[in-house]
């Protein structure tokens, strides 16, 4: 019984190891589309935005310090993402299909969608952001006439 625990023990610990592993050639051509799309700057806005944060709340930290840690943390961060989103990704689109984004990223009207997505989706999260207080006002208006 002790062996057939054991036994079981370990295959489930490698089946849990390798789920949610994707090849690396997939990984690869994932980050080669997040670079080419622009998904890549949008995160490293993300990124700056953080560390704007951080400095504000640590201000007796020197610019250096924080240099560094940016070179540090924006390829180690992406690097770290990449990984993280390929099986969501790889569970959609196939590694052709990813190609085939790859290459719509390279025509003309592909590399102005890139080069825009980031001050897209900018501009973007402000409107949403009016657009969340809309609903919001107008939800609690709705409960106030319902007599809540």
């Amino acid at each position: 019984m002790k062996k057939l625990i054991l036994l079981f023990a370990i295959s489930l610990f490698y089946a849990s190891a390798s789920f949610g592993q994707v090849d690396e050639d997939y990984t690869k051509t994932l980050r080669t589309m997040f670079e080419i799309a622009g998904t890549e700057d949008t995160y490293k806005t993300v990124i700056n935005q953080m560390f704007m944060m951080y400095k504000s709340q640590y201000p007796n930290v020197e610019e250096e310090i924080w240099d560094e840690f940016e070179d540090e943390f924006m390829q180690t961060s992406m690097n770290d993402l990449v990984q993280m989103l390929a099986p969501v990704y790889s569970k959609h689109l196939t590694k052709e299909e990813l190609l085939q984004i790859i290459q719509f990223y390279n025509s003309s009207v592909g590399k102005k969608l890139a080069k825009s997505t980031p001050l897209i989706t900018q501009e973007s999260m402000q409107i949403g952001q009016e657009w969340g207080i809309k609903i919001g006002e107008r939800f609690s208006e709705k409960l106030k006439q319902k007599g809540y």
